[in-house]
């Protein structure tokens, strides 16, 4: 948790391409009109990039994820058995709305950002295609200038070490729930062996991809296609069960809920099908 706390602050430089974007002084009506209504397109590259953004905003990951560390935090305050973690207070659930809810909005704000500001500087100027850390950073210079760099690679830290933990565990909480093993973050080595080798294996499995010379711009784009493609069924399930009062009693979705959920899994399912349907 101090670990985690301490690289909060390194990803608090992300917040360098909100000014960037302000610095790059952009078109703000066009901007405001792009925004609104984007250019639709109907070939293979548009629409992989458009599941491509779904599945980094909407990411199946991450539901195994959030759900393994509820089940984490109730067992650091003692609640170590199925029926102590049965159910959960409202004070339990405000806190998680409140914490998915602003995690979205700043996630989704600075993407917005990222995006404004690396058009306003470096599509203007014909670089369409970044294929390295480097030559991303550039985005940064309006603002931080020749310590683009410096700035760029602080925030590729802190999310890159905040991220590895993520990706590598929701793997391995759901492999193991699969073979059922022990799960968890608490566990020895020993008791949760299963666990922590398919931790480790993701680890090295990345590291691996990069040592071989992958490109690891083209790698995080390519490897939000499967994400994309995979969360609409996903998203299908887990509406079912949140709309099911015999499940869920009266923590079932309200009207609003339902219907920006069932919206949210009709885009991505549309997205996967226009993918499909062009590719092939």
């Amino acid at each position: 948790m101090t670990f985690a706390q301490w690289l909060k602050w390194l990803t608090a430089v992300l917040f360098a391409y909100v000014a960037t974007a302000f610095l790059a002084r952009p078109d703000w009506r066009q901007v405001a009109v792009a925004t609104i209504v984007p250019r639709l397109g109907w070939d293979s590259l548009y629409m992989t990039t458009v599941v491509a953004v779904l599945g980094t905003t909407i990411s199946p990951y991450l539901f195994f994820w959030q759900a393994s560390q509820e089940v984490e935090a109730d067992k650091a305050q003692g609640r170590r058995t199925l029926a102590q973690r049965r159910g959960a207070t409202a004070h339990e659930l405000a806190d998680a709305r409140l914490d998915v809810a602003t995690g979205m909005l700043f996630s989704n704000v600075e993407m917005f950002f990222i995006i404004l500001a690396t058009g306003a500087t470096l599509h203007v100027s014909g670089r369409t295609r970044i294929e390295t850390a480097r030559e991303a950073a550039e985005a940064l210079r309006p603002l931080a200038g020749d310590g683009a760099y410096l700035l760029f690679a602080l925030g590729l830290i802190g999310t890159g070490l905040l991220a590895v933990p993520v990706l590598a565990g929701s793997a391995s909480f759901a492999i193991a729930e699969v073979f059922g093993w022990r799960s968890g973050l608490d566990l020895t080595p020993r008791r949760g062996r299963g666990f922590y080798l398919v931790f480790a294996g993701a680890v090295l499995a990345g590291m691996g991809l990069n040592l071989v010379g992958t490109n690891p711009i083209r790698m995080l784009f390519l490897s939000a296609v499967p994400n994309g493609l995979l969360a609409p069924p996903l998203l299908a399930l887990v509406m079912l069960v949140g709309n099911n009062r015999t499940i869920m009693g009266t923590h079932a979705n309200g009207f609003w809920l339902s219907v920006l959920g069932w919206l949210a899994t009709g885009v991505m399912c549309v997205a996967a099908v226009g993918f499909f349907a062009t590719s092939l």
